[in-house]
């Protein structure tokens, strides 16, 4: 078993499969575009272990608490993790994360969406240790997200073939 995949397995982790958006759904790019040693992570949210789109919806600071909108980050960073795996083979070809853009659909005047994706960067850093785990990074609020979930998150990482 390859060094991650032990890990992920030690901490009781399920990556789950290939998203399965609602009929219609049409996604013209890859979720992972991997270019020489760099792979270009498209942006994700939150899914269930069989792929389907996972709650709760909505805005934080409205019906979804902060603390609900930091186990949704993590989810997030397990949805990215699962599409890694699929494109790359195996998450040991990871050499290190290079930044994460996180957006949080939140109510007007939300402050927190830091406090937020810190779901994503814990995940990350508990996964892949501080060397290869820490990255830049940035969150920002929005007005709505995609199937109106209140996480999404894009990442940039290095890679080894």
């Amino acid at each position: 078993m390859s060094r991650i995949g032990g890990r992920l397995k030690e901490l009781g982790l399920v990556l789950p499969e290939s998203l399965k958006g609602p009929p219609g759904l049409v996604l013209p790019f890859p979720w992972v575009n991997v270019r020489r040693d760099r792979a270009f992570v498209s942006g994700h949210g939150p899914q269930e272990a069989d792929g389907s789109p996972s709650g709760p919806f909505g805005s934080v600071g409205d019906s979804i608490s902060l603390e609900q909108g930091r186990e949704v980050a993590r989810k997030v960073g397990l949805s990215i993790l699962g599409s890694l795996q699929r494109e790359l083979g195996d998450l040991d070809h990871i050499t290190g994360w290079c930044r994460v853009f996180g957006m949080v659909n939140c109510v007007p005047g939300f402050d927190k969406p830091s406090a937020v994706i810190n779901g994503f960067s814990d995940l990350i850093l508990e996964v892949f240790g501080p060397e290869i785990g820490r990255h830049a990074r940035s969150a920002v609020g929005v007005a709505g997200l995609p199937l109106n979930f209140p996480v999404e998150v894009e990442a940039e990482v290095m890679i080894a073939h």
